[in-house]
């Protein structure tokens, strides 16, 4: 594509193949009305040759020469002919046109809760509680996009890892090296603690939307708030609380024997409490038994909170018919002064 800004309108690119292939034609149909200027001079040439006024001259066949001089006789119809070609490109319109979208979405601030408590450790989940849910997290935080996410890890106490930001390398760092099951000492599942530090963390947030996604797989033991009043502190803010209940009911794996068999033990889920705290924050409540039930819950999750993407566009048009009109004028002047000359009056052989 030319660059209008270096080429000036005398300069030959304006009449390459890629020149014209570049623009874009408002009034495209005209071009096709230039066969027809070429057609017209075609048959006035005919016309001319059969009805043109001859005088014959009787000369000795040895003495008739076809002098290079009698093609000059074509040159003002060419130059008129022209003139009207770049006219009709004129009118044809040729122009560019340099479009930008600007996105922008009001965006949503997501705080992902996530339990590290010892029976996180149980293997019913491969290849563990914690890791599937570490992964899980990963990937929820790819799909997104200009939202903020935070992060919050409990156990006996309540702990935010990251504030709100949209710097998602950090928050995967903090994911792959920051949470472990030795992060915080004391010992005991703070739900209510949890749900309260990511409400500390979002209460001043002006996002359009505000989410706190609570993934835990026990009943609260420890903390110093109750997870019902956390939930309705957390609502008083516009938050919207999804708690996952990740585990299954019953004996599940934890650890192995002397004799490396695996150890069950018996596992158990405040799910009445995680139901009533999504009631209240306006969410949803989930059960998850595998890896591929958590990712799913994870994907619903994202459908549901999807920020709206708003665009503007911005269209900027460059019009180049002014190019042809000169070189149509330029050839216009000189037919007017071909006619002034010899060239009018060549005697045709």
């Amino acid at each position: 594509m030319l660059d209008e800004t270096i080429y000036k309108w005398y300069s030959p690119e304006w009449f390459t193949p890629s020149a014209f292939k570049s623009f874009d034609w408002a009034n495209a149909f005209v071009l096709y009305l230039i066969p027809l200027v070429l057609l017209l001079f075609a048959l006035k040439w005919l016309v001319g040759t059969k009805l043109k006024q001859k005088l014959p001259v009787a000369l000795p066949k040895q003495e008739i020469e076809k002098h290079w001089t009698s093609y000059l006789r074509f040159i003002p119809n060419l130059l008129i002919a022209l003139s009207l070609i770049f006219i009709l490109v004129s009118l044809a319109r040729p122009q560019r046109t340099n479009e930008e979208v600007e996105q922008w979405s009001e965006g949503i601030d997501i705080a992902l809760v996530i339990d590290i408590s010892e029976s996180m450790q149980i293997e019913d989940f491969k290849p563990n509680r914690l890791e599937s849910a570490k992964r899980t997290a990963r990937d929820f935080i790819a799909g997104r996009q200009q939202d903020r996410i935070g992060l919050v890890i409990f156990s006996g106490d309540a702990y935010s890892l990251s504030p709100l930001t949209t710097d998602y390398e950090l928050l995967y760092k903090f994911i792959d090296e920051e949470i472990d099951f030795n992060k915080i000492e004391n010992r005991g599942t703070a739900i209510g603690s949890a749900i309260a530090v990511g409400t500390n963390r979002m209460r001043e947030s002006e996002a359009a939307s505000k989410v706190m996604i609570l993934l835990s797989d026990g009943d609260n033991t420890a903390g110093n708030i109750d997870p019902i009043t956390a939930a309705e502190l957390a609502a008083a803010y516009d938050i919207k609380i999804y708690t996952i209940g990740i585990g299954k009911e019953g004996k599940v794996p934890f650890g192995k024997d002397f004799f490396g068999r695996p150890n069950y033990v018996e596992n158990t889920l405040d799910e009445t409490t995680l139901r009533e705290i999504a009631k209240i924050g306006n969410g949803q409540f989930y059960r998850v038994s595998d890896n591929e039930a958590l990712r799913n819950v994870f994907d619903l999750i994202d459908e549901y909170e999807k920020a709206e993407i708003k665009e503007t566009r911005y269209k900027n048009t460059t019009d180049f018919y002014p190019i042809y009109l000169k070189w149509a004028l330029v050839f216009f002047i000189l037919f007017l002064f071909s006619k002034s000359t010899f060239i009018s009056n060549i005697l045709e052989d």
